[in-house]
């Protein structure tokens, strides 16, 4: 499972929303060192011949499937398809519904404008746990990155709102990832941390007035900070293009835990891609 806000702040007040990033400041403190310890080890030379292979320029396409663990009760996973037709330039990147366009760039650090899907949500149907809700619609996030790419290193930081109007919510992620090569293997571990502000739980997580039974008590959902682990593979051994193969481990704030939809603190996650230049 990914919002920050442009004209006003999120409702939870300024109280709230500093709790929250003092719980984000060990997590940023940390990434940062690991960021700057590797990039001062390492020499000067760039992305990286790793990160280059499996960030290739040029126009591509394909399939990908992602299969992401569910936390909400009775409802063990989501499948979602999705098609690849994308570009990756000096500037502007895009993979599938995925879009990325660099403003800035100054050596390694740039500054962008992303555009990113939200599969999140349900419908009634889903499980028996929803009976009775209105339906959790996917949406879009509208947002700014920066990122640092360095001697096959990856520091990323990225702020997101729904620009919808589904849950009106808001995002912030932080994220570290380094690749490394073994022959024609491609290999990168990574963390993430993300702050979600009370609109976005709520929305997803929360109970209203008009949706209590006897089984589903009110529930109000609250800003929430989620980590994630995982690793991803890539080689180009197979078909003539680059296949990609992931895992992901994500623990949830006790703010969605707690939701009387959840019946899970923790979900796994895998995905798989398959692309080729035109």
């Amino acid at each position: 499972m990914k919002k920050p806000d442009s004209a006003s702040l999120p409702e939870c007040g300024p109280g709230a929303l500093a709790s929250a990033f003092q719980r984000l400041i060990p997590a940023f403190l940390a990434v940062l060192l690991l960021s700057s310890a590797a990039t001062s080890v390492a020499g000067d030379d760039g992305r990286g011949e790793a990160r280059e292979r499996v960030e290739p320029d040029g126009f591509l396409y394909g399939i990908g499937m992602a299969v992401d663990g569910e936390i909400y009760r009775d409802y063990d996973q989501r499948v979602t398809f999705i098609p690849v037709i994308g570009y990756r330039g000096d500037r502007l990147t895009v993979f599938g519904p995925f879009v990325r366009y660099a403003l800035s760039r100054s050596g390694a650090l740039e500054i962008s404008i992303l555009a990113e899907p939200r599969f999140d949500g349900f419908d009634e149907s889903d499980s028996d746990v929803f009976e009775g809700m209105d339906d959790r619609e996917l949406s879009m996030d509208l947002g700014v990155g920066l990122e640092y790419a360095k001697d096959n290193w990856k520091f990323e930081l990225a702020g997101l709102r729904d620009i919808l109007g589904r849950s009106d919510g808001s995002e912030l992620r932080v994220g570290l990832s380094r690749v490394f090569r073994n022959g024609p293997l491609f290999i990168e571990p990574g963390i993430e941390v993300s702050y979600l502000d009370r609109r976005h739980v709520d929305y997803y997580f929360g109970v209203g007035a008009d949706e209590v039974n006897a089984f589903r008590p009110r529930y109000e959902g609250d800003d929430a900070v989620n980590t994630s682990l995982g690793v991803s593979f890539a080689t180009s051994l197979l078909f003539d293009g680059l296949t990609r193969f992931g895992f992901e481990y994500s623990w949830y704030d006790r703010n969605i835990v707690d939701s009387p939809l959840t019946d899970e603190d923790a979900s796994v996650g895998f995905f798989l891609a398959y692309s080729r230049f035109f």
